[in-house]
C-alpha cells in the first residue's frame, strides 16, 4: 500500500484525509499523463456515490483532468462495477469511481481504474502520490504544463452510459422472474435507481427499502453490512429472496425466503456448486481470500472444488483470476467475480446469477445452501492511531501464537491491519461461538491497551 491509495483506492474522511484539493491534483496528474502518453486528449469517465462529498470530488476531479487536456465523461450517480463496464465498453483511457464503499457518509475514496476495468497499477499510483506530494519527476519548474485555447478539456453528460450498463445487466438474465417476490435493500447508495430497474424489467415483483439517499444516509443502519432490516422485510412479506447491497454497489448479501444471511461464501458454494456441476468452473477452481469461513472450503473439498486463497481485496482475487483464467471468485463480505461477465465485484450482477440458479433448478435459496455449513465466526474491528505498531505489539504476538497453539487443528485466527480504515481486524473461528467472542474480545484488549 502506498501513502494515501489502499487496497482499495484513496479513502478517509472527506475534507480531512481526502479533500478537494486530493481531487484536483490526481486529476491533473492523471489527465496529463494519459493525454501525453496517447498523443491526443485522453477521455476518463467518471462516477460517484449518493455522498455529500462525492459532488465536490467529482467537481475537482473533473477541474484537473480537464484542466490537464483531456475530456471527463460524468455517469453521476451509479456503482462502481458500471464504471468498469463503461470503461471498456465505450474505449475510456480510465475510469473513476468516487466513493468509499461500506463506509459511513462522512468518508469518502477515489478507486482509478485502467483502461481494462481493472485497478490502476501500483506503478501509476505511486506517480500520482509525488505529484500530490509535490515530488514529482514529471514537473516542469513548479507544475505540470497547464492546457491552453482549444487543448483545454471539456465535460460531458455521460448518463447514458448508465443506462447502457442497466441494459447489459438486463441481457445476462436468461430467465423470467415473473411471480417471483424481491427484496431489495439499496443501501441509499448507488444502486438506488437501477436495481429495481433491472428486477422491474426482468419481471419480479420487487419490494424496496434504503432507496432516498439524502447525503448523510448511504450505509446508514442498512445494506450488506447491516442486513437486519431486509431479513424483516423478507419474512414479514414471504418474500422469495432478499438482496442487499453497499454503498457503491459491489457488493451483496443474501436473505433466504427464512429471512437467514447467506454472505459471500455462501455465494460462492451455491455458484461454484452449479458451476462445477454444468462443467463451467474452470479447473474446479474457486478463488478465495483468507477471511472465507473453514466450512466453506471443507465442503469444497467433498464436492471435489479447489479453492486458492488471496490477500484481503477483490482487486487481489481478480489479478488471480486473471493470471489462471479462473470462472468464479470473491469475499465473504460480499464481492464475488463472474470473470464471463465483470472485472470487479457486482453486487446486481450476483444477484441475479442467484435468481439465476434458483429458477434453473427450481430450488428455494435455502435450499440451495444446504451442505454448507460455516464454523462460527467473530470479527473485531479495533480503532488505533497507528496500525504498524498496534501490529508490532509484543504483547499481542505472544497472545496471538497462544491462541493459534489453542486453535490447532479446531479453529484459526487471522489479525490484520485494514487496507481501507484506521483499524485491527481480529477474526476468530472455531466450533464454539462464546469462545470465538471470548478470544476476540481478550485480543482486543491487548490492542487497545497497546
Amino acid at each position: 500500500m502506498g501513502k494515501y491509495f489502499g487496497t482499495d483506492g484513496f479513502r478517509g474522511r472527506a475534507n480531512v484525509d481526502i479533500t478537494a484539493l486530493h481531487a484536483f491534483k490526481i486529476g491533473r496528474f492523471l489527465g496529463w499523463y494519459l493525454t501525453s502518453r496517447k498523443g491526443e486528449k485522453a477521455r476518463i469517465v467518471i462516477g460517484k456515490d449518493t455522498r455529500r462529498s462525492s459532488y465536490m470530488l467529482e467537481y475537482a476531479l473533473s477541474s484537473g483532468i480537464t484542466a490537464s487536456g483531456a475530456d471527463a465523461y460524468l455517469l453521476h450517480v451509479t456503482t462502481t462495477p458500471s464504471v468498469a463496464y463503461i470503461t471498456v465498453t465505450d474505449g475510456f483511457d480510465s475510469g473513476i469511481m468516487i466513493s468509499a464503499s461500506h463506509n459511513p457518509y462522512c468518508d469518502n475514496g477515489i478507486k482509478i481504474l485502467n483502461s481494462k476495468g481493472e485497478k490502476q497499477s501500483d506503478e501509476l499510483l505511486r506517480l500520482i502520490e509525488d505529484y500530490i506530494d509535490g515530488k514529482s519527476e514529471f514537473c516542469k519548474e513548479n507544475d505540470l504544463p497547464l492546457a491552453t485555447d482549444k487543448s483545454i478539456g471539456i465535460t460531458f453528460d455521460y448518463s447514458e452510459g448508465r443506462n447502457r450498463y442497466i441494459a447489459y445487466l438486463i441481457s445476462i438474465a436468461t430467465e423470467c422472474f415473473r411471480n417471483k417476490k424481491i427484496g431489495l435493500d439499496c443501501s441509499n447508495g448507488s444502486t438506488w435507481h437501477i436495481a429495481k430497474s433491472v428486477f422491474d424489467s426482468l419481471g419480479a415483483k420487487t419490494f424496496v427499502i434504503s432507496a432516498e439517499p439524502d447525503g448523510t444516509n448511504i450505509n446508514l443502519n442498512c445494506g450488506s453490512v447491516h442486513p437486519e432490516n431486509l431479513q424483516k422485510l423478507v419474512t414479514e412479506n414471504r418474500l422469495d429472496a432478499g438482496f442487499a447491497f453497499d454503498g457503491d454497489g459491489d457488493r451483496c448479501i443474501c436473505v433466504d425466503e427464512n429471512g437467514k444471511i447467506v454472505d459471500g461464501d455462501g455465494i460462492m458454494y451455491i455458484c461454484g456448486k452449479y458451476l462445477k456441476e454444468n462443467g463451467k468452473l474452470k479447473n474446479d477452481t474457486v478463488v478465495t481470500t483468507i477471511m472465507s469461513n473453514y466450512g466453506l472450503y471443507k465442503v469444497f473439498s467433498d464436492i471435489g472444488i479447489k479453492a486458492e486463497k488471496t490477500d484481503v481485496g477483490d482487486r487481489f482475487v481478480h489479478e488471480c483470476m486473471a493470471e489462471n483464467g479462473y470462472t468464479l471468485g470473491g469475499e465473504q463480505s460480499g464481492h464475488i467475480i463472474f470473470s464471463k461477465y465483470a472485472t470487479t465485484g457486482d453486487g446486481i450482477l450476483t444477484a441475479l446469477m442467484i435468481m439465476e440458479i434458483m429458477l434453473r433448478k427450481k430450488q428455494s435459496l435455502s435450499k440451495l445452501t444446504d451442505g454448507f455449513a460455516p464454523f462460527p465466526q467473530h470479527l473485531v474491528n479495533v480503532p488505533v492511531k497507528d496500525k504498524k505498531s498496534a501490529m508490532e505489539n509484543g504483547e499481542l504476538l505472544k497472545l496471538q501464537k497462544k491462541i493459534e497453539n489453542e486453535l490447532s487443528g479446531h479453529g484459526r485466527l487471522l489479525i490484520r491491519e485494514s487496507g481501507t480504515e484506521p483499524v485491527i481486524r481480529i477474526m476468530v473461528e472455531c466450533e464454539s461461538e462464546e469462545k470465538c467472542k471470548a478470544y476476540c474480545n481478550t485480543l482486543a484488549r491487548t490492542v487497545e491497551g497497546g
